[in-house]
């Protein structure tokens, strides 16, 4: 799947990328323990990641500008830190109606239209992570837990 994945990610809509995903890991006999994890982990990543590719606002969890959404910039944002911080930084960019946070240019910016929540939020709020304080912290079993789902999705791609 390695070469397949690059233009999945680049080309293809949520649906399709996590019925991949999910084929891979029915594929691979995975553990019904981490396909459980998996597919709605994804989900919730990719529901921000596709509107920012589709706008061309895609940036890393460092604030830097990327030109396509690929595996390696999909796997940097699954980390639980990164991904906690991205909610925060879209939630900051819908009440401003900028995006904020990055070092992309100015105008680009400012062409920025709100992005839907609710999937991330709901997913981030089923581990504990605390959407109104950015500065609490959320258990380490949560981080941990997400780091074997994370290592899952990397051996897939």
């Amino acid at each position: 799947m390695k070469q397949e994945s690059y233009t999945l990610f680049k080309n293809a809509d949520i649906e399709t990328i996590l019925q991949t995903l999910e084929s891979e890991l029915k594929n691979r006999n995975e553990s019904p323990f981490w396909r459980d994890k998996v597919v709605p982990f994804s989900a919730a990543i990719l529901s921000i990641l596709i509107p920012l590719r589709d706008a061309e606002m895609l940036f890393n969890p460092e604030g830097e500008a990327q030109s396509e959404l690929t595996p390696e910039l999909f796997l940097k944002w699954s980390d639980f830190v990164s991904l906690k911080t991205l909610a925060f930084t879209i939630q900051k960019s819908n009440e401003a109606g900028v995006l904020l946070r990055t070092e992309l240019d100015d105008a680009i910016c400012k062409k920025y239209k709100s992005i839907d929540l609710r999937v991330l939020g709901d997913y981030l709020s089923r581990y504990t992570v605390n959407l109104e304080n950015e500065s609490l912290d959320f258990p380490i079993s949560n981080y941990n837990l997400h780091q074997g789902v994370s290592n899952v999705i990397k051996s897939l791609l």
